[in-house]
């Protein structure tokens, strides 16, 4: 039996006190102090972890405000804070002891657009991509970009200057922030904004707050600007912390304070809100792929196209293309990205151009192309060959498997993964093909295998070096690395921080500035935070406080990894492998990644969420003495009994009453899980929550009864068959509100869905093969065969949507087939969900077996729901291995791709047709879209793809009380708007469980793909 685990951290009283006097005094944000809260801050993108004593949500600058206040007072005065945004940060910016305040939450809100003047303003916790998607239909967007714009908040992009493709046009986010609201660490409101350098002088003469800061950043930039000049890099990347270079513009007439808090990674002031310059979106936008034979090759021809006058030149290495190649992504470009025949692809510029005169774009991609042409001609400069792309379709797509490339790394093979630490230098770039050289020689010099790719345009290069965290020794080398990088990168003029903060690197700031221009900084942090309150450790402590400041070996999230042993740790590597880089918290509503996350936004119901409580989960079982893998191996042989009933539920009476464990914040986390599996082929690192949380379940549940939901979910195919047998009668007294009342308190189940009337079985009657048995189907002729298709049951769509066979079995017939439905045989996948991981091996070997015995006929096999047919080849694969046999059921679109040889495809015309997709089937299958529309389009008929994320259903999930809120909210968030603006005779879903929301939410349902084509064939 799992052991009770109740060491988590304790709280410290002045923080409760603290939280208590901001309730009490108005705040209307949220709060969390407990392990699991706690614990999904610890982390962000970086390998540092730090636990934060509490976390706040404030709701607007006004709860901020309060904050600050209420820390002024003495009680209070020990107490540090740190803001955090999308926790996207690969340097530790937004990691803390003390209190986390996180302004993603709630403060997501654009404020205001001025599209005369080009100007928008939003709130802190707007996240870049919703930002844009807003903006597009003004024809305006946000320049500055950066590959995780899709998580990643406008106040943490401001926070650590954010830039990415295309800034040696577009620039920074410094260039585009015209003013800010930040609150600082007294409480008071301060408003920046460009201004005289005499309106900035009279504010410096004020006694107050605001007053001191101007006065000491005017004194401090102007009295050193010789020595500022002197040592910021000019580079394009000028991050350095506190921009004191470009508080004055260069004729010293204007000064701007935003400077100084753009980079400032949270350690002036609270930062609230931002006034935006937006940037028209370009009319005309075009993307030439050159490859190459080398990624030297790749990077020293890449000023040959900033010659070009691109917009940009981006550059990856052929270790990011191969992991990009066996990722769902590369799905959506390989068309755009070909091999050259007889060549191999190792390196790739990615160069755009964009402009409003589409003549000048044409005339500069085509005298690019042609120079590229003679390049190969005379096989020069390692090109091998080139792609356009001119539609901006592709274009996106193509960038969108560049955005990945920092997850994609995090999936190499073997314990050492690529991490960051020294992934963002910047050198000038006409010094970057050298300084490369330089680098790979380091990096190969300790056996290091590397990823590489970067904005060469710009000089930056992020390379991320594949180390073992776990490992001690190699934690070390970790340090020893950064700093033969930060004197590599010096010798070349460079920084070592050109795009992503310093965070933890801060420990190189003296040595980068000088003593005399780092106590300037130090001056100044005084001026904002005179004692070291906020997000203290980072950029530099203020004059007069002797503080410790992060270092880069500080501890990580290894140190506590490598607590678990190595078998737990391989085991349970989807939990383990998880490299933070948030991927799951993408806002887009229309992504099926993590409902759960979208709908709650916390991150405990995120698969970086649930990875990270699964991870000190297994750590404190380690701690105690626990072999996990030791508790699965023996649950086989370990009997039901009435003692260990008894103690389970002597242990739930114990939670009842509030005894804490902390599996208990874990199996919260898990409980919202729509075990959906967007996560295992969205996720770069493919991590599978519903795997590893059917493992957890199954061994929380030898501590603890399990509810009795679970055992009807898990039961379903066991009972569906026989209540089948009498439906109306069933369907009657499921109608009773007694009946709905007593499922709903007692079992914890609502909406129950209505068995089918007439059966199934009932229905194919009258079908001439409708009672073929395996032994006829062996003995038919090799042509009967060719003609034959067997239908694989599933309980939903049996025994709840029945015409949906009946009608697969009618469309077959119509194309000349003799369709044959097969015995049902159960699934399993309710058990896998639940964690039932026992039963669902014995049910899938039984199924199995059976399937295998069907396959030997060689006739296809077809199952017409999504999630049961891909647990055949998921689960069934896990839990079974070899055991599982070769068996392979087909989904419909499969069949029919190949089974529609007639009619020839006939011009499409007449209303569309709109198919939804069930979120586990287009992750799994990216191409059931494009396939399903290619059949319809045999028939002339148009079927137009639906984005859309999940529906909510999940199986049973949405029928769960606990998750009903949920489940209606998810299907709010992107189904309704789409369904109530479509003819809903015309939509279509391939998933029972998608087609089972629609009609509890709305009324009336939609149908099954196949039943649209039976509709067209007539």
């Amino acid at each position: 039996m799992i052991p009770q685990i109740s060491q988590a951290p304790g709280l410290v009283q002045r923080v409760l006190n603290f939280l208590q006097a901001l309730e009490q005094q108005g705040f209307t944000g949220d709060t969390a102090t407990s392990y699991a809260d706690r614990l999904t801050m610890a982390t962000d993108n970086s390998v540092y972890q730090l636990l934060p004593d509490a976390i706040l949500f404030p709701r607007s600058t006004a709860d901020v405000a309060l904050i600050a206040r209420i820390a002024g007072e003495p009680r209070f005065a020990s107490l540090v804070f740190t803001p955090r945004g999308g926790g996207t940060g690969t340097n530790g910016q937004a990691l803390n002891r003390g209190i986390i305040v996180d302004l993603s939450r709630y403060m997501n809100r654009i404020l205001e657009i001025n599209t005369e003047q080009g100007w928008v303003r939003v709130e802190a916790g707007v996240i870049k991509d919703q930002l844009n998607q807003y903006l597009k239909p003004f024809g305006y967007f946000f320049s500055p970009e950066l590959s995780t714009s899709n998580r990643a908040t406008l106040g943490g992009m401001i926070n650590t200057d954010a830039s990415g493709q295309g800034s040696l046009v577009y620039g920074k986010t410094s260039d585009h922030v015209l003013g800010l609201r930040a609150v600082l660490a007294s409480g008071d409101i301060l408003d920046t904004q460009a201004m005289p350098v005499a309106l900035a002088e009279v504010l410096g003469r004020e006694e107050t707050a605001t007053g001191r800061i101007y006065r000491t950043v005017l004194e401090r930039c102007r009295d050193n600007r010789d020595l500022i000049l002197e040592r910021f890099p000019r580079l394009n990347r000028f991050l350095t912390g506190y921009d004191l270079r470009h508080v004055f513009n260069d004729e010293m007439t204007q000064f701007d304070l935003t400077r100084i808090l753009t980079g400032s990674e949270g350690t002036l002031a609270f930062i609230t809100e931002a006034r935006l310059n937006i940037t028209p979106l370009p009319k005309v936008r075009r993307l030439v792929n050159v490859k190459y034979d080398s990624f030297d090759s790749a990077l020293r021809n890449a000023p040959f196209m900033v010659e070009a006058n691109a917009l940009s030149v981006e550059t990856v290495d052929s270790k990011v293309l191969n992991l990009a190649r066996e990722d769902i992504v590369w799905h959506s470009v390989k068309e755009l990205i070909t091999d050259v025949p007889d060549k191999t692809l190792l390196g790739l510029n990615i160069v755009e151009f964009a402009g409003d005169d589409e003549a000048l774009i044409d005339g500069q991609v085509a005298s690019l192309c042609g120079r590229l042409d003679a390049l190969m001609a005379g096989g020069h400069a390692g090109v091998i060959g080139w792609q356009l792309c001119s539609d901006i379709t592709g274009i996106e797509r193509i960038y969108a498997m560049r955005k990945k490339a920092v997850g994609l790394l995090g999936n190499a093979k073997g314990l050492a993964k690529p991490i960051p630490f020294a992934e963002d230098t910047c050198v000038p770039p006409e010094h970057l093909a050298d300084y490369i050289v330089e680098f790979r020689a380091l990096l190969d010099s300790h056996g290091l295998s590397y990823g590489m790719f970067g904005h060469v345009d710009a000089g930056v290069l992020h390379v991320r070096p594949a180390l073992d965290m776990c490992d001690p020794q190699q934690e070390m080398l970790m340090k020893r690395l950064s700093d033969e990088v930060v004197a590599l990168t010096a010798k070349y003029g460079g920084l070592l921080w050109g795009e992503h903060g310093k965070g933890f690197r801060a420990e190189y700031s003296p040595a980068f500035f000088g003593t005399e221009l780092y106590h300037e900084l130090r001056l100044i942090k005084a001026a904002f935070d005179p004692h070291n309150r906020l997000n203290p450790g980072k950029i530099c402590a203020p004059a007069g406080v002797d503080a410790p400041m992060m270092k880069v070996d500080d501890v990580k999230r290894g140190t506590f990894d490598r607590q678990i042993p190595l078998a737990v740790r391989t085991s349970w590597r989807g939990a383990m492998e998880c490299n933070g880089n948030g991927l799951c918290f993408n806002f887009d509503a229309n992504s099926p990644m993590c409902p759960s996350m979208k709908i709650t936004r916390e991150r405990i119901h995120s698969p970086k969420g649930r990875a990270t409580l699964v991870r000190e989960w297994l750590r404190l079982l380690a701690d105690r003495g626990v072999d996990p893998l030791k508790l699965e191996k023996d649950l086989p042989e370990k009997r039901a009994s009435l003692r260990t009933l008894i103690e389970r539920s002597r242990n739930s009476w114990h939670a009842r009453r509030g005894e804490y464990d902390f599996s208990h914040e874990v199996k919260e986390a898990m409980s919202g899980c729509l075990a959906c599996k967007a996560c295992s082929t969205q996720c770069p690192i493919k991590i599978d929550v519903p795997e590893f949380r059917s493992r957890f379940l199954q061994l929380y549940h030898t501590r603890y009864l399990r509810p009795m939901r679970d055992h009807v979910v898990a039961t379903v195919e066991n009972y569906a068959p026989l209540m089948a047998r009498a439906p109306k009668t069933f369907n009657f007294f499921l109608r009773q509100p007694w009946v709905q009342r007593l499922s709903e308190k007692h079992i914890g189940m609502v909406d129950l869905p209505l068995l089918s009337t007439p059966t199934l079985q009932q229905q194919i009657v009258g079908h001439a093969w409708a009672n073929t048995t395996l032994e006829q189907l062996e003995a038919l002729s090799a042509d009967d065969k060719a003609r034959t298709v067997l239908v694989v049951q599933d309980p939903f769509t049996s025994y709840y949507d029945a015409q949906v066979v009946v009608d697969f079995v009618r469309l077959a017939e119509k194309l000349g087939y003799h369709p044959v439905v097969l015995p049902f045989s159960p699934n399993g996948k309710a058990q896998h969900i639940k964690g039932f991981l026992q039963r669902f091996a014995r049910t899938a070997q039984k199924t199995a077996t059976f399937l295998n015995r069907v396959a030997r006929t060689g006739i296809p096999m077809v199952g017409v729901d999504p999630a049961l047919v891909l647990c055949y080849r998921d689960e069934y694969k896990q839990t079974l291995g070899e055991a599982r046999g070769d068996f392979h059921v087909q989904l419909v679109h499969e069949w029919l791709t190949a089974a529609v040889t007639t009619p020839e495809p006939r011009p499409v015309s007449g209303e569309s047709w709109y198919l939804f997709g069930h979120c586990t089937e287009v992750t799994a299958l990216p191409a059931t879209g494009a396939q399903w529309a290619g059949i319809f389009a045999r028939f002339g008929a148009r079927l137009e793809n639906i984005n859309v994320g999940c529906c909510g259903m999940a199986g049973t999930y949405g029928h769960e009380v606990n998750n009903h809120t949920r489940s209606l909210g998810i299907y709010e968030l992107s189904w309704h708007p789409m369904i109530q603006r479509l003819p809903r005779n015309r939509c279509l879903a391939t998933g029972y469980s998608c087609r089972s929301q629609v009609k509890r939410i709305e009324g009336s349902g939609v149908r099954h793909p196949l039943q649209a084509l039976l509709e067209i064939i007539g």
